[in-house]
């Protein structure tokens, strides 16, 4: 039975159900909300070093345990790059695949709060871009909740992106326990005119512009990719196949972001298939602000989405150039 609960209580309810399920699941470092209390032994307050507890997440998870490290924010990541990087990442196959490590790192990322300028980016690319970790990036409570349970389930290193300005908002998400595959796309909304490919809060953003689309007659398909690593790239080529057109919404900054992994995927796989240039919807290429004005600015929004989109429906190819010298006109 589904009811509203928001994405907090989302992600709270799944740490509950998968420690009261597996006795192997324990927590670290962070704040352990819902579960305090619930679970002797098991939910760990650790000092307030990254590095220490994240390391030590690690190698609990080589050693039978399932641990969950919840770190106030991706900003702080840093302190544990070696260990995510360079050990869990890396032990399936520096072992032959005979280790396992399943560790989920829970963190917050993004802008909108008026949270601190260098604690609100997005850094899920960096993560997604070394091989030998998952990535999961919740656009609702329902997401939220199924694919953190997905996470504590899985046998390799997940880091679990959670956007702060998320956490208040609400959605349905039943009631008993239920898993969402990494690698499998959501179609949003289905539409022919254009694919918008939105990621984490993005996908508020895309969905709103759709349905303002909508009533001037183009019907967007939105595709929220729920995992960057691994990604679905099969549904996103299906669509835009489709479509012939492509958006991507991102809220990480515009240098090597999914935006543009993505848009390169297209463009490569399906370059016959487009009837317009690929649209990015992004920040610009600077460092969060700190005024809230200018926050405000920062973020890309729903008329940003529409906008991209107008432009690529309404995009029409010119007639190539005739050079004189190609047809004997020129001197000789």
């Amino acid at each position: 039975m589904a009811r509203t609960i928001s994405y907090r209580e989302a992600i709270d309810e799944a740490l509950a159900q998968e420690m009261a399920r597996d006795e192997s699941v324990i927590v670290l470092g962070g704040a352990p909300g819902a579960v305090q209390g619930l679970f002797p032994g098991r939910v760990l307050d650790t000092p307030a070093s990254e590095s220490a507890f994240v390391g030590a997440a690690i190698g609990a998870a080589t050693r039978g345990q399932r641990p969950v490290a919840e770190l106030v924010s991706i900003d702080f990541m840093g302190a544990g790059i070696d260990q995510i990087f360079n050990q869990a990442a890396k032990f399936r196959y520096m072992f032959g695949g005979n280790a396992r490590t399943p560790v989920v790192i829970r963190t917050a990322y993004g802008a909108g709060l008026r949270a601190a300028a260098q604690h609100s980016q997005c850094l899920y690319p960096i993560f997604t871009h070394i091989p030998g970790l998952k990535v999961v990036v919740p656009s609702s409570p329902y997401e939220a909740k199924g694919l953190l349970i997905r996470s504590i389930r899985d046998d390799d290193p997940v880091v679990f992106c959670e956007h702060r300005a998320l956490y208040e908002t609400s959605g349905e998400v039943p009631e008993d326990s239920y898993t969402i595959p990494f690698g499998r796309a959501n179609v949003v909304r289905e539409g022919g005119d254009v694919t918008i490919v939105a990621i984490g809060r993005m996908v508020a953003m895309a969905r709103q512009a759709a349905g303002e689309l909508a009533a001037t007659g183009i019907e967007a398909e939105v595709i929220d990719p729920r995992t960057t690593s691994p990604l679905d790239t099969g549904t996103i080529l299906a669509s835009v196949r489709k479509t012939g057109r492509l958006v991507v919404v991102d809220e990480a900054s515009p240098r090597c972001n999914l935006a543009t992994d993505i848009s390169a995927l297209v463009a490569k796989e399906a370059f016959g298939a487009l009837r317009a240039p690929i649209e990015m919807v992004t920040p610009p290429h600077t460092p969060v602000p700190f005024s809230d004005a200018l926050e405000d600015l920062y973020i890309p929004d729903a008329q940003k989405v529409l906008n991209a989109a107008k432009a690529v429906v309404e995009y029409r190819r010119s007639s190539p150039a005739v050079h004189s010298g190609l047809d004997g006109g020129g001197a000789g």
